[in-house]
């Protein structure tokens, strides 16, 4: 396990780096974009640039353009906007719960930040812009300043490697012998 400090725009070569079960800290612009954000993009397209982008599935609280809670959301109900959104460019996705490895696989990472801690994830973060704000606050797509962001776990990484998956097998297989 590595611990890794990185500056959005992400590279290919920074995500390449990055092995499941390393440590994260995030600093620079990150997304945030949940169901209707995503529907939104894939029906009219993003309203900022998605190139080396940190996407997080989040819907935040903010008062007077100051974030009061950024805790995750479960990536999985955004399973199926994984792959085009990769495909335009974002290099990590933070959520808690995963998602599948596959659409990640030689282009970006899932990071997974832990449920609960929205006030700590608020504390690194600053408002930048809004976009999609008609969606209302949780599903606006909140462009925001982060500052070591973290600490986050490579849960899926370019390289296949799954830590969700890996669990479930290990659960599975541990089923197996106990009968």
């Amino acid at each position: 396990m590595s611990v890794f400090h990185l500056h959005t725009p992400l590279s290919q070569e920074d995500v390449k780096k990055l092995n499941a079960g390393d440590i994260v800290y995030l600093s620079g612009k990150v997304l945030t974009a949940r169901d209707k954000a995503h529907a939104q993009i894939r029906r009219q397209g993003s309203p900022v640039s998605l190139q080396g982008a940190a996407l997080y599935h989040c819907g935040p609280i903010i008062q007077a353009d100051s974030v009061i809670s950024a805790g995750p959301t479960t990536s999985a109900r955004m399973a199926r906007y994984t792959d085009e959104i990769l495909a335009q460019g974002v290099r990590a996705i933070i959520g808690k719960g995963g998602l599948p490895g596959g659409p990640f696989l030689n282009r970006a990472v899932y990071l997974a930040y832990p449920g609960g801690c929205g006030a700590a994830a608020a504390a690194q973060l600053r408002v930048r812009a809004v976009h999609f704000q008609e969606l209302g606050m949780a599903e606006s797509i909140w462009e925001l300043e982060a500052e070591n962001l973290g600490p986050m776990v490579v849960a899926v990484d370019s390289h296949g490697r799954d830590l969700f998956e890996d669990v479930r097998l290990s659960a599975r297989s541990a089923g197996e012998t106990e009968r």
